[in-house]
């Protein structure tokens, strides 16, 4: 079978340059060859990715992929690799169910759905210990930002709450097919030591979503619009921006309004 077509459709960019595919292959951490861990790339395409995921003795390596023409391909290419393989939407799968308690998430993701790979990841928190993911390097760059940068936003805080976030390195256009418009980046998971946040997470999450749903607004505004107007009382943060605020500050703001609304 010759080469796959990319699809507009489903935010394909073949990679091209086999040294960023072994540097990526290698930026995930392994286990041992005893006890190897469980990987899963995320939209294999024609495998430039998952080759160099094959030859490490570390980690066995699972593969998701929602085009049926690229399934074709890598069945003919990695025999070896098609038991493991299956043809379907990442964002549908049961990670637990599938793969068990423990799994690291790796792929060139495609640009379409990355913010959507990361919310997966962040639901399956309690089994994702590790995460490397090519993406458009804007995002990477909003993902791994502190408080007060313009770029930091929803994705940022939810993810920084239980994961330690690296930039790895940029990736410049001309090593895809079709060449994307914009450069990429590769970022690295890793999750923390928090297990559970000292507030109600999932008002915590509904808090950090309302308070960027206006972010050019002060959190007065933006909270009021979600929860109402607290019977009158504020809180410190009520005059500032959303993107002031960290981690720990949104967790703060949470149990306060757990009080009050």
């Amino acid at each position: 079978m010759g080469e796959v077509r990319a699809k507009k459709a489903l935010g394909q960019h073949f990679l091209t340059d086999l040294n960023i595919a072994r540097k990526i292959a290698m930026s995930l951490s392994g286990g041992t060859e005893e006890c190897p861990d469980k990987v899963l790339e995320v939209g294999c395409g024609m495998g430039v990715l998952t080759q160099f995921l094959l030859q490490r003795n570390d980690i066995v390596t699972y593969g998701a992929e929602i085009d049926s023409e690229s399934v074709e391909y890598l069945h003919s290419h990695f025999p070896e690799f098609t038991p493991r393989l299956t043809e379907g939407d990442f964002l549908k799968m049961d990670l637990r169910q599938e793969y068990g308690n423990r799994l690291k998430i790796v792929g060139n993701f495609p640009y379409n759905i990355s913010s959507q790979i990361f919310f997966k990841v962040l639901e399956n928190r309690d089994i994702v210990p590790e995460c490397v993911g090519m993406i458009q390097r804007e995002v990477a760059v909003r993902l791994a930002e502190p408080p007060g940068s313009k770029e930091y936003g929803i994705l940022s805080v939810l993810l920084q709450a239980w994961y330690d976030i690296e930039y790895l390195f940029t990736v410049g256009e001309k090593v895809f097919n079709p060449p994307p418009k914009v450069k990429s980046a590769v970022i690295r998971l890793v999750r923390n030591d928090v297990r559970s946040l000292d507030c109600d997470e999932q008002l915590f999450i509904k808090v950090v979503k309302a308070s960027f749903g206006q972010r050019r607004k002060m959190l007065r505004n933006s909270l009021k619009s979600a929860f109402g107007d607290f019977g009158g009382e504020e809180h410190r943060f009520f005059t500032m921006r959303a993107e002031q605020l960290s981690v720990a500050d949104f967790v703060e703001l949470t149990r306060w309004v757990a009080e009050h609304r």
